[in-house]
């Protein structure tokens, strides 16, 4: 997510800029960035949809002793993400402020968006990439040598099609349609976005009805890449960015669903609401100028009785759940539901 990365067509449209840094981080250094543990540093802002993702996985993987952990705060200026939450605000591997320092150090004058998650490689400070699509998917096929055991199979090869399919779908309609009712610039862009985005919400009712996951009997890519919006959606995107047909908790089976995750190792305790909130209600000022965060919703519902387990499946397969957060990357008992 970021500051720049976004625009609108001259219809009103909403478009965004997907112009990222492609370098892959990979088992054979092919790009010139192998997989070594302690060679680089994930930064994210928990606040931000896309970074989520990569917490998730980075934590259902146990890639922790591997790969470090940098949390950028809620909110950040026209410039850039910053590190407000680390002691004088300066992340404490990287030695920055500003996360755009470690851009401009792979490009000099960076001249698109400083957008999280990013990964850096401690040693230049430069970022490798911030192309949050392609990290996950590394995450479960690159970085396997370092993966914790009973880690479980998020991309497996034979259902990588299907998960491919249904993630694009997800990704055009609900990850970014969201966005696309939120920054229309004018009321038939609105509207057609809005469309657009509760037409795909009612097919993925329809389909967690009688499923417990998207894709196969188990949690994978595709649940984790729809996880992080549903769970915005009706603290943050059913009024702040005017998608309001109805709220998550109308929706039965995706309510039902999004609980089921919530209430899973690795979902509900990387998702921070007072900083979900935060950030797209102080730094989206062009819809919300006052910069008043809502107090509402309450969300302890998220911890009540959710019922998926009579439609089988097994979240982790053959796999384990993830053990307890680690020190000094938990939520906050206060930032989370109940």
């Amino acid at each position: 997510m970021s500051y720049v990365a976004d625009s609108s067509a001259s219809d009103g449209e909403f478009n965004r800029d997907t112009d990222y840094i492609t370098t892959r981080i990979t088992a054979d250094g092919r790009d010139g960035y192998p997989v070594e543990a302690g060679r680089y540093r994930l930064v994210v802002a928990r606040a931000c949809p896309w970074a989520n993702r990569t917490i998730i996985v980075r934590r259902l993987l146990g890639l922790e002793d591997a790969l470090s952990i940098g949390f950028c705060g809620p909110t950040h200026d026209e410039r850039s993400w910053t590190f407000d939450l680390d002691p004088d605000a300066v992340d404490p591997v990287l030695g920055i402020h500003y996360l755009r320092d470690a851009y401009d150090k792979r490009v000099p004058d960076y001249p698109k968006g400083v957008t999280v998650p990013a990964i850096v490689e401690v040693e230049t400070g430069q970022v490798v990439t911030n192309d949050f699509a392609q990290i996950t998917l590394d995450f479960s096929t690159e970085w396997s040598a370092h993966h914790r055991e009973g880690a479980p199979q998020l991309y497996p090869e034979p259902l990588r099609d299907e998960i491919d399919e249904v993630a694009q779908r997800i990704y055009t309609e609900v990850n970014n349609g969201v966005y696309r009712c939120g920054f229309a610039g004018s009321q038939r862009a609105y509207e057609r976005a809005y469309d657009r985005l509760f037409t795909a919400l009612d097919w993925l009712e329809d389909r967690l009805a009688d499923q417990r996951y998207l894709v196969g009997d188990t949690i994978t890519e595709a649940d984790v890449r729809l996880f992080t919006t549903l769970a915005r959606f009706d603290p943050v995107y059913h009024g702040h960015f005017k998608c309001n047909r109805s709220k998550l908790s109308e929706m039965p089976a995706l309510w039902a669903y999004a609980r089921d995750l919530f209430q899973t190792p690795g979902f509900g305790d990387t998702t921070d609401f007072v900083q979900i909130k935060q950030h797209y209600y102080i730094v989206h000022s062009d819809i919300n100028p006052t910069g008043v965060v809502p107090k509402g919703p309450d969300l302890s519902n998220w911890l009540s009785p959710h019922g998926r387990e009579a439609l089988g499946g097994r979240p982790f397969g053959d796999g384990t759940a993830p053990g307890p957060t680690r020190e000094g990357e938990r939520v906050p008992e206060a930032h989370s539901a109940g």
